[in-house]
Order: C-alpha cells, then structure tokens, then sequence
C-alpha cells in the first residue's frame, strides 16, 4: 500500500519563456513511496515541470515544496541538505565523458558526501552493481557503453547518495524493447528495496503500464488529470483518449494483462 503522504507539492505553478506560457496555476502532489508517470503531448512542459521541481529552473510563479520544505526559502546549506536527498537521470544520461563510469558515479559522493576517493570509489562499484552493471563497466567511459548501459550507469549516479526521490526524464527513450523492459523491472525492485518515490517523465505506455501506480496528465497549460492508469484512460479527453486507445495504447495494455511467463 503505497503511504499518502506527500513528499512534493506543487502549488500555483507557472512557467513562462517570454510571452509563451507553458505552465499557468498547475497543482500537483507526489505521494511517498509511489511512481508517478508524467505524460502529456508535445510542448506541454513535462521535463519543464521536472526542472522547475528539482530546482533547475526557477519558475515565473507558484511555489514547490519537497520533503516539507520550501527550497527557495532556504539557507545554501539547508537548500544543499535537501537537494542531497534526491537523485536525477536525465534524458540523455549527462555523464562526463571524459570519466569513466566508475568516477562519474564516486564524484558526487566526493563532492557532496565529503568521502575519500577509494571509500567514494567502493561505494560507486556497489551502486553499480545495483542496476545490474557487470564491474568491468565501471573501467569503461560512456562513449564505449550501449545506449541501455548508458541509462544504468546514470541511474547508478542518480542512486549515490541513497536518495528519497528519484527523478526520470525519458529513462527508456532508445533502448529495445528487452532492454526498456529490463530497466522497468529493475525500477520496481529499487522503488520496493529502497523505498524510493518516483517522478518519471515519460512517453513509453509499456513502461506506464508496468510500473507505475498513478499517472499525470500535462494538458491546457496544467495538470488536467492525476489518477491511476484505469481512470485516467477513461477520461473523457481527446488526446487522452488518441493516446491510450489508439494502436500502441491497446498492445500495451493487452501486454500488462497476460500472465508472466513461469
């Protein structure tokens, strides 16, 4: 049973790009422990949403609280306390790629836990081995790894400071479909092991089928729907409805409802 708490809430948000508005009055709350799936079309300002979340753009107005906190009415030192408890994959990974996969993992607990290189080093060759990484990988920089090594090892990064919140833009965008199903599974076994709240933008209907429990709509410049997946496909929506029973909505649903393999 996921736990109803919140641990983000987003308030009145609205974000602006000159005279563009992408976000106006938007709510949204995150519940502990749950993957939320972020959806909408084209332009409706989900990686926007998950910036301005996460404090990578400050928004034209509203506010955003995490873990009970008001991160722009912080202290530096307090803002960075908070900031520690979340981790980030973005789209394309954004490793450094002139270190290796092993040094991109230990730089943040160098750099934010205050650990030695070789304690930094021995804990990033066991958040490597938790997303399924051979250690070999670890040797290896991310213009020698395959686009499904790439993820892992951004979620390794993601995963260094044992964070509350997880945050996912498109973490299956280009992989195969074995390999976007392997990551889905291996998010359900982190969230279950960790106890980890998930914010994950997303376009894949197999991964929303898969492993979320609720799923938010981005529409007419807000949040027009959050629920689970059954209600929010019955919305009475256009796009919603295109998106969710067109072709790829009904294989993915069928594929959610066969039984496992034994």
């Amino acid at each position: 049973m996921v736990n109803q708490d919140n641990v983000i809430e987003v308030r009145g948000l609205c974000n602006r790009f000159g005279s563009h508005s992408v976000h106006e009055a938007l709510d949204l709350d995150v519940r502990r422990g749950e993957i939320l799936g972020i959806v909408g079309g084209s332009g409706s300002g989900k990686s926007v949403l998950l910036r301005s979340i996460v404090g990578l753009r400050r928004p034209s107005a509203g506010q955003v609280r995490m873990l009970g906190e008001d991160p722009d009415s912080l202290s530096p030192d307090a803002r960075s306390r908070v900031e520690r408890r979340i981790g980030v994959l973005f789209q394309q990974g954004a490793l450094f790629s002139s270190l290796t996969v092993l040094e991109n993992i230990a730089l943040p607990l160098i750099e934010h836990a205050g650990l030695s290189r070789g304690d930094a080093t021995d804990l990033a060759a066991v958040k490597l081995a938790l997303t399924g990484l051979p250690a070999h990988a670890g040797k290896l920089f991310p213009a020698d790894l395959s686009g499904g090594m790439i993820k892992r090892a951004a979620l390794a990064r993601a995963l260094a400071l044992d964070p509350d919140i997880l945050f996912l833009d498109e973490p299956t965008a280009g992989l195969d479909p074995i390999g976007a199903a392997a990551f889905d599974q291996l998010l359900l076994t982190l969230r279950d092991a960790f106890n980890l709240t998930v914010f994950m933008v997303t376009h894949d209907l197999d991964t929303l089928y898969t492993t979320c429990d609720r799923v938010a709509v981005l529409s007419q410049k807000k949040v027009l729907v959050v629920d689970t997946l059954e209600v929010v496909a019955a919305t009475p929506d256009a796009w919603i409805q295109e998106y969710f029973h067109g072709p790829r909505g009904r294989a993915a649903l069928l594929a959610a409802q066969s039984p496992s393999p034994p």
